[in-house]
């Protein structure tokens, strides 16, 4: 298994189109044998699954999400956690614990310079995003 990770400083980055960069996790048994972070070059949105795949990512931790990437990974067969905050390691962790918590029907959208999380318009950027419908700044 490959798990990916939208990384920032050692967080979950909030926004899976605007990451500049991944840590991967190569797991074996349920156990982290190595990990690694590389940077997306820019690449975002649709391009980011593709970026995944061929890295041979079939798990993919994040934070806000929009439908047409969610519809990349899918279609790449990336098994979406989207939702997620706090370490990435820990986000790892729970995952492989079977007590990650996570929110299915995350979903962002983008539509100028104001941040729509769910419900919730904030006004601001991408940066406070939590994709569970708050946004935090």
């Amino acid at each position: 298994m490959k798990i990916a990770v939208t990384y920032e400083n050692g967080m979950v980055f909030p926004h899976f189109g605007h990451t500049a960069q991944f840590k991967l996790y190569e797991v074996e048994n349920g156990q982290i044998l190595r990990t690694q972070v590389v940077d997306t070059n820019g690449q975002g949105h649709g391009a980011l699954a593709g970026l995944l795949a061929q890295l041979g990512v079939d798990t993919l931790i994040c934070g806000g999400i929009g439908g047409g990437a969610q519809m990349a990974l899918a279609q790449a067969g990336i098994k979406l956690y989207g939702g997620v905050s706090g370490t990435a390691d820990e986000a790892v962790l729970a995952l492989l614990h079977g007590n990650l918590g996570y929110d299915p029907n995350v979903h962002c959208d983008h539509h100028g310079q104001d941040h729509h999380c769910g419900e919730h318009s904030c006004g601001q950027d991408h940066q406070g995003c939590t994709g569970n419908g708050s946004c935090e700044h």
